[in-house]
């Protein structure tokens, strides 16, 4: 079901894409009402359905791998980027869908890669592909999902082609960089915002840059809009971080504290290391190493919540919405500015 057909009267933005789509989107309140989210809610139902053909295989098994990640759901955070952006020229146009597609295959690719590295468990709430399966084949998967990412790119052109390469570069810098911390005498600090810039922001960067290109956005809107999206996908992995120390119910969509359990340093224990303050030293203590024990696990989150290093990176988190909103300036008065604004406050305030 696509096009104006999908809406039904009485159905909020996010009531329709919810109804059309299956899985259902987790993008949050800040949805669009009125004309622009319905269209919208019609565009994921269009990316849903071309996201579904290109992890189809004719052989079962790689179909079921490929496809266990789309089925277990996720926010369609960059697909939904690339066709907002789309909506400042002609979101219909040729290579809009497919371009957003793209960007989708090429994030789930990199989450069962992310789950090898992280000896993860549970992705969106399932089984992740390595526990369920083997990492072997986790890593075999995520290679598929990129071959069929290519496949679509070479229908949109060489530049488009040559910009998600620089991408992939950029991600995978960003996971190698993570892998080998920063070197003797960086900032740590310095270090880790720009592993979240290349492994989160610049792909969500090409989405918006895609989404404005291929719908016809003149050059200068798309560099402010590509521009926006990387301030705006490192506040989104920063708020990613952030819930899994402040949610107290798994509403995040993983137990809280996973991070400091597995020994991940996150912006507020970076923090709470770089510092000298005497009131966290014990805090300091415990965020230096894994916390596979329960009592010191339940002790570091709970100095962590009520520490002056959490509200740090609170401040860190707005202050990259905060420059990511000063690039909507660039951005026509509307709906679409409305919607992009909101996005920002939502990456502050989101609870899930």
């Amino acid at each position: 079901m696509t096009g104006a057909s999908a809406a039904v009267d009485g159905d909020t933005p996010a009531e329709t894409w919810q109804r059309i789509s299956t899985p259902a989107s987790t993008i949050g309140p800040w949805l669009p009402e009125g004309d622009l989210g319905v269209r919208l809610a019609d565009g994921l139902a269009r990316v849903e359905a071309t996201l579904l053909e290109a992890v189809d295989s004719d052989h079962d098994f790689v179909s079921q791998a490929a496809g266990h990640l789309v089925a277990a759901g996720g926010k369609r955070f960059r697909p939904l980027l690339a066709l907002l952006a789309a909506e400042l020229g002609d979101p219909h146009a040729p290579g809009v869908t497919e371009a957003a597609v793209v960007c989708e295959l090429t994030h789930l690719a990199t989450l069962y890669h992310d789950d090898v590295m992280d000896e993860a468990a549970v992705r969106r709430g399932a089984p992740s592909a390595n526990s369920r399966w083997s990492n072997s084949i986790a890593i075999l998967t995520g290679d598929f999902l990129f071959a069929r990412a290519s496949d679509l790119l070479a229908d949109l052109g060489p530049e488009a082609v040559r910009i998600q390469a620089r991408t992939f570069e950029r991600l995978v810098t960003g996971q190698i960089l993570e892998t080998v911390g920063p070197r003797p005498g960086a900032d740590p600090v310095a270090h880790h915002l720009q592993v979240l810039a290349d492994k989160t922001g610049s792909l969500v960067a090409t989405s918006a840059r895609f989404g404005a290109s291929f719908a016809g956005v003149g050059e200068e809107l798309v560099a402010a809009l590509t521009a926006f999206a990387e301030e705006v996908g490192v506040a989104f992995q920063l708020s990613d971080d952030l819930l899994d120390i402040v949610s107290r119910d798994g509403a995040s969509g993983k137990s809280p504290g996973t991070d400091l359990r597995e020994g991940i340093v996150t912006l507020p224990a970076l923090f709470a290391l770089a510092g000298e303050d005497p009131a966290e030293q014990r805090l300091r203590e415990l965020v230096a190493r894994p916390l596979p024990d329960d009592g010191e696990h339940a002790e570091a989150l709970g100095l962590l919540r009520s520490s002056a290093s959490l509200d740090r990176a609170t401040g860190v988190l707005r202050e990259y919405a905060d420059r990511a909103r000063a690039r909507l300036a660039a951005v026509p008065e509307g709906p679409v500015r409305e919607a992009l604004a909101a996005l920002c406050e939502y990456v502050v305030t989101r609870t899930s």
